[in-house]
């Protein structure tokens, strides 16, 4: 059986958008939330956000998503929940960062998708194939497994 991080190269590559491609990896995890939903909830986030603005790279943003699914509030009430959620948010943006020096699509890729050229170069050089599926869909999966393991070791992350 492939890992996660592999199975999420392997979905971005069979044409998943990157937001889709990690947060889906972890519906296993999220009990009673259909792969299906998770899909549609991630499919605004790929591509730097609405597929070429540049923004939060889509990795990042679903692997936020499925940190939400996983531990968030569902109401005003759950300030443990929220708070979990934005401190375990907080160490995997940090990570990220750490490992690849921002969360920016567009200062990752090093274009801005949000521009005629921009976007133009991205696709004459296939950047969203060479360095999005090993580099970023990959350390966000491996990076997000890593703060999930001391909140998770020895019990199910399902809600």
């Amino acid at each position: 059986m492939e890992n996660r991080a592999d199975e999420a190269v392997s979905r971005f590559m069979r044409g998943y958008n990157c937001a889709q491609a990690v947060s889906s990896v972890f519906a296993d995890d999220v009990g009673g939330v259909p792969e299906e939903v998770i899909l549609c909830a991630a499919t605004g986030f790929g591509g730097g956000v609405g597929g070429h603005t540049g923004g939060t790279c889509g990795a990042v943003s679903g692997a936020v998503l499925a940190l939400g699914l996983l531990f968030g509030s569902t109401g005003p009430g759950e300030k443990t929940a929220k708070d979990l959620t934005y401190g375990l948010t907080r160490e995997f943006v940090a990570r990220f960062v750490e490992k690849n020096g921002t969360v920016s699509c567009t200062e990752l890729l090093g274009c801005d998708l949000s521009t005629g050229e921009g976007l133009a170069r991205a696709r004459e050089e296939n950047l969203t194939r060479t360095l999005c599926p090993p580099c970023y869909v990959k350390d966000a999966v491996e990076i997000l497994e890593e703060v999930l393991a001391p909140v998770t070791s020895g019990q199910s992350t399902r809600r």
